[in-house]
């Protein structure tokens, strides 16, 4: 009977929103919807352990360059280190990480997108995803950028595969306002003054 029931038991799903990640080493099923924002999918083969991010990299100074060393880049930077930090912790080994990555469209109305398309929040978003995980030497074994409409992605960590489904423009008012709201409150914490104390990153 326990082990039928066992077999059976539902398996976790949780939503990432904005500004979010999650982690795990059991079964489960992280799923979120994206526009201009990233997530980066992490698993490690071998431990199992398994992650998600979701991130939108709100900048002073779109047209700085390299990404890394940008505003953008220092959120961006946050995302990933909290995500790869917290599945070390569950027994995660870095040099078994892999990646698969998704989002930065050009779906967000803000100042920002009247800008090249080099300078847009989507194409941020998208260099420094490519970058960091370069650096850190992390394979990116499946990708999805750009674009001009959202995303919804279901990662599932039995086998690590990512199931996407894109969303017409018209569809996504629900994503905006939420990238939206996220994005001003970024950018409100950037003109706040600012205090003496140090900031690790």
């Amino acid at each position: 009977m326990n082990a039928v029931t066992q077999a059976h038991k539902p398996i976790e799903k949780r939503v990432i929103h904005a500004g979010e990640h999650h982690v795990s080493r059991n079964p489960i099923i992280l799923s979120t919807l994206l526009g201009s924002c990233v997530s980066v999918c992490l698993y490690d083969p071998v431990t199992r352990v398994v992650g998600m991010n979701h991130f939108l990299l709100a900048t002073r100074h779109p047209s700085q360059d390299p990404v890394l060393a940008s505003d953008a880049g220092r959120y961006g930077l946050g995302a990933m280190e909290l995500l790869i930090n917290d599945m070390l912790k569950l027994g995660a080994r870095r040099a078994n990480l892999r990646a698969k990555a998704f989002g930065g469209g050009n779906v967000l109305a803000t100042r920002l997108n009247e800008l090249p398309d080099r300078f847009s929040i989507g194409k941020i978003n998208i260099d420094f995803v490519q970058r960091f995980l370069a650096q850190d030497r992390i394979p990116l074994v499946a990708q999805d950028f750009g674009g001009t409409m959202g995303r919804q992605i279901r990662f599932e960590s039995n086998d690590f595969s990512v199931y996407l489904r894109r969303i017409p423009i018209k569809r996504t008012s629900s994503i905006l306002t939420n990238e939206k709201r996220y994005f001003d409150k970024e950018l409100k914490q950037q003109k706040a003054p600012r205090s003496n104390s140090v900031e690790f990153w």
